[in-house]
């Protein structure tokens, strides 16, 4: 379906983007965009990492008590 069909879609569009692409500009700076971009990406990385570090750690802790949650876990012994 096209999203012009579909009201409750909340994507940006084409036409969105571009708003926001020439307030970003006329707010930092063509010179600046590149740069503001290199840092989100690095940011966006490091929260990625963390979330998979906590998620590789919740997986080994469900695997010490067995695949059991903790109250499971507790309530068995």
């Amino acid at each position: 379906m096209d999203r012009r069909q579909r009201p409750d879609s909340m994507a940006p569009g084409a036409m969105e983007m571009g708003i926001l692409a020439i307030i970003a500009i006329f707010l930092f700076g063509a010179n600046r965009i590149p740069q503001l971009a290199r840092s989100l990406g690095r940011a966006k990385g490091e929260f990625q990492k963390g979330i998979d570090e906590a998620s590789e750690m919740a997986a080994i802790e469900d695997m010490d008590r067995g695949g059991m949650t903790e109250e499971a876990a507790s309530e068995q012994e």
